[in-house]
């Protein structure tokens, strides 16, 4: 078995072993808003479900040279974000997103996207997305290299064809996820297991 002591390599090795070992890793495709009303949408895979009561989830925003991502900045501000399931429809818009912008440019607007109201939000969603998670700012963590934060889900738009019975069909979604390097992937064999009983 390979060794790696990450006290003596370096961070695009890390960066490399980790991000293709920890997958498959849900994309949030996060729409913010900054204090003008200018709106970012960026993907970002260090993203996942904390609990569901209380509705949290996380989202680890790195930052460029010490420079805080647009999307930190608005949460900051506005304490508020919609975060976005992609999915194979919406995948290739999403990796767009990911080009960076200036500041003052809506993503939103270059990519041609079209933005929806939120229901329990002031911040506004795309229509292009099949599930969107209208979250408050709960709770923030300053990393090293990034901003993790904690939102609480504080309402959910999923669309028709994807919900049954408050349960979402995978097979109607194809949600994607990153994988390392260029890699994206879809769901593939379901394997279901029931949970051991004593």
């Amino acid at each position: 078995m390979k060794i790696f002591n990450f006290n003596n390599i370096s961070s695009q090795d890390k960066f490399k072993l980790l991000t293709s070992s920890v997958v498959p890793r849900p994309i949030a495709w996060i729409s913010s808003k900054d204090s003008n009303g200018v709106y970012n949408i960026a993907p970002f895979s260090y993203f996942n479900l904390v609990s569901t009561e209380p509705p949290l989830i996380s989202v680890s925003i790195r930052r460029d040279g010490g420079v805080t991502k647009d999307t930190a900045n608005n949460i900051f501000t506005t304490k508020e974000f919609v975060v976005h399931i992609v999915d194979v429809d919406n995948l290739e818009m999403a990796n767009k997103s990911s080009y960076e912008y200036r500041s003052m440019v809506s993503e939103i607007d270059e990519l041609g996207l079209t933005r929806v109201k939120s229901k329990f939000v002031g911040t506004d969603g795309v229509k292009e997305a099949k599930i969107r998670l209208e979250c408050v700012y709960e709770k923030h963590l300053n990393l090293e290299t990034a901003d993790l934060f904690i939102g609480r889900v504080v309402g959910m738009q999923v669309d028709d064809d994807v919900v049954d019975n408050e349960k979402i069909d995978l097979q109607i979604l194809e949600p994607a996820s990153r994988l390392g390097g260029p890699n994206y992937g879809l769901v593939g064999e379901v394997i279901p297991l029931e949970k051991p009983k004593k």
